[in-house]
């Protein structure tokens, strides 16, 4: 059987659910999450101090934050509700990575009360943050290597000398200098160039581009850089043809250039980090639909209860996610259809010319994959309200962890007379 078509529950599971918890819905597996997680934790057990801090934006529910807090995972926050997630669930101090970007006052000094590592994006947020929040004795800062480093074709985040994200060699070494002056004693180092990717050499080039940048600032500075933070952007296989990462590849080479660059060096111990989430989380949710509607012009078309407001990512960045036709295993694809919701915007496919099965009214599909950047890339465009999550213990009980939107909600921020507005 196709890896992409193993699921964790039969027809006859999903439609006990769906008379409970009706399409569409966010469904995730939990033994899935947690296996992934250890796995993780098992290429890098050699790391001291290693840490996930799980990218809160991939998934933003405290139930699977949770369930990852319990298996030594931190979190990447990048917003104030996602702080407040983290301090809900426990989280505390260190294992709160703060990465933003054009951030308001309010957010330093919620991560700072929090005692969260600050990750500062660029150097004139030194000022900014010491006004407002006061600075840190741990200092973390990010790096953008510019044209020194490509990145693969598709990389969301694109070429890192065009991303808003991070600050030059020159401004790193600078802020370093000035953190210290202003009473910094621990220094960390960060850097995100990948997205979605799958080539294990991306992952210990970048390992080898911060070692190399701590050891030149020591040399420079004299500074003793305490961790580094790779970041985050391993891929999964969305497509059938591709394979996941091979995390022992990427881990035992991280590993020898740890060896060559820190050990020999005498920086170790260097701790390493990682802000990882999509890889924990994202192949094991899943997207359950109804198909409503049948369509036949200049391409057969198929419409079902979804939307892009439930995934964006096949409209936005027209990705790739597997379908499979629940209870039509063994019949052929020899269907061609456009898998599409109802958004006025002709971008609101799930798949285009697609070999399918054939697909009948009342037909459940179930979108692979959906389990990072769906559910919380969700939105209200044309009204359209966000889904529920669920999620599959490993006991097989199937619970609730968000409800879905009600028309009451998308009014409920309405403020002028006569506003309100009931079914």
């Amino acid at each position: 059987m196709n890896k992409h078509k193993d699921i964790p529950f039969t027809l006859e599971q999903l439609q006990a659910i769906i008379t409970k918890h009706p399409t569409p819905f966010h469904i995730y597996d939990e033994k899935g999450i947690v296996e992934n997680a250890r796995r993780l934790n098992d290429a890098f057990s050699w790391a001291p101090g290693f840490r996930n801090h799980f990218a809160v934006k991939a998934t933003p529910n405290p139930y699977l934050i949770d369930l990852l807090r319990k298996e030594g995972q931190g979190v990447d926050c990048s917003s104030l509700p996602e702080l407040l997630i983290a301090e809900n669930r426990g989280l505390r101090g260190e294992k709160i990575m703060f990465t933003s970007n054009n951030t308001p006052a309010s957010e330093f000094k919620k991560a700072s009360a929090l005692g969260a590592i600050i990750n500062l994006d660029d150097i004139t947020h030194i000022p900014f943050l010491e006004q407002h929040a006061g600075i840190p004795d741990l200092a973390c800062l990010r790096y953008n290597p510019g044209p020194m480093r490509q990145t693969a074709e598709g990389n969301v985040i694109g070429k890192p000398e065009e991303a808003k994200f991070g600050q030059t060699k020159q401004q790193l070494l600078e802020a370093y200098s000035t953190m210290r002056k202003k009473g910094s004693t621990r220094f960390g180092l960060h850097t995100m160039l990948a997205s979605n990717e799958l080539n294990p050499n991306a992952f210990i080039q970048t390992a080898n581009m911060l070692f190399d940048l701590v050891l030149e600032v020591h040399n420079n500075l004299g500074i003793k850089i305490e961790f580094v933070n790779l970041g985050g952007g391993v891929g999964i296989p969305y497509k059938p043809e591709q394979e996941p990462v091979n995390l022992k590849l990427v881990s035992d080479g991280i590993k020898e250039a740890y060896e060559t660059k820190i050990t020999a060096n005498g920086l170790a111990p260097l701790r390493i980090l990682m802000e990882t989430g999509r890889l924990i989380t994202g192949p094991h949710g899943y997207l359950i639909t109804t198909a409503i509607h049948e369509k036949s012009t200049y391409r057969d078309f198929i419409g079902v209860d979804a939307s892009m407001a439930d995934l964006m990512r096949p409209g936005m960045y027209r990705a790739f996610h597997f379908i499979t036709v629940m209870g039509k295993d063994n019949t052929p694809e020899d269907h061609i259809y456009d898998i599409v919701g109802s958004l006025c915007e002709n971008n609101d496919k799930f798949a285009e010319q697609r070999a399918l099965p054939k697909i009948e009214m009342g037909d459940i599909l179930v979108i692979h994959n959906a389990g990072a950047h769906g559910h919380s890339m969700g939105f209200n465009y044309n009204g359209k309200l966000r889904s529920a999550e669920l999620l599959l213990k490993e006991t097989g009980e199937v619970v609730m962890i968000r409800r879905a939107e009600t028309i009451d909600d998308y009014f409920a921020t309405l403020r002028f007379p006569g506003a309100t507005i009931r079914i």
